[in-house]
């Protein structure tokens, strides 16, 4: 598999090689939905709760006689029925909402997103990405004369320079590939990976 190579200035610098078992594979949909609706999940807390009938503070007092009124019968105004009452089911504060993904399918979900990528010519790879001092300006200057805007970048390496520098940047995101996660990988519009990360993705993900 020939991945495009970029320059300094975001010019084309020909194609460099790259494993077939990791940006080769066919695009499983189903299988990339999952994973990625898997992750979001497991980001989830779960920490809101909602009260019930015995929770909510009401009183316990019957609202009106049983009969005679012509009104429904009604036992307290802490009831699911009523406005301001309690849930019948509400939310625990312990709810679980993480998904079981077993590492063959999840390995196998990335390469497939990462062999779409290439396929539409969303990704490609430069020899390396530094910044001399901690400059939000630099490395933006840097990624403008590249003509990258919102881009994703996976470097073998994130130093203090380079994680500072980005820091402040809306549309960047520079990880280490253990980092990456499949929905960074389909949000942002350009994957940028270091020569020397495409090794690691391989180790992983391959």
């Amino acid at each position: 598999m020939e991945l495009k190579m970029l320059n300094a200035q975001g010019q084309d610098a020909g194609t460099t090689s790259a494993p077939e078992t990791v940006f080769g594979r066919e695009y499983n949909e189903a299988l990339v939905h999952q994973i990625v609706v898997a992750y979001q999940a497991n980001a989830r807390q779960g920490t809101r709760a909602q009260k019930d009938r015995t929770t909510v503070k009401h009183s316990t007092r019957k609202p009106w006689r049983q009969k005679g009124t012509g009104r429904a019968r009604a036992g307290m105004s802490s009831s699911p029925i009523w406005r301001g009452g309690g849930r019948a089911f509400p939310n625990s504060p312990d709810e679980n909402f993480s998904h079981k993904v077993n590492k063959k399918m999840y390995r196998a979900g990335m390469a497939s997103i990462l062999s779409q990528l290439a396929r539409d010519d969303r990704i490609a790879v430069v020899d390396s990405l530094a910044v001399d001092s901690p400059k939000t300006k630099q490395l933006a200057d840097r990624l403008k004369a590249m003509g990258l805007q919102s881009v994703l970048i996976i470097t073998d390496d994130v130093d203090e320079n380079l994680y500072l520098a980005s820091r402040n940047l809306k549309h960047v995101l520079i990880v280490e590939p253990r980092y990456a996660d499949p929905l960074s990988l389909i949000h942002y519009k350009k994957v940028i990976v270091t020569k020397p990360a495409i090794s690691k993705l391989e180790e992983m993900w391959g």
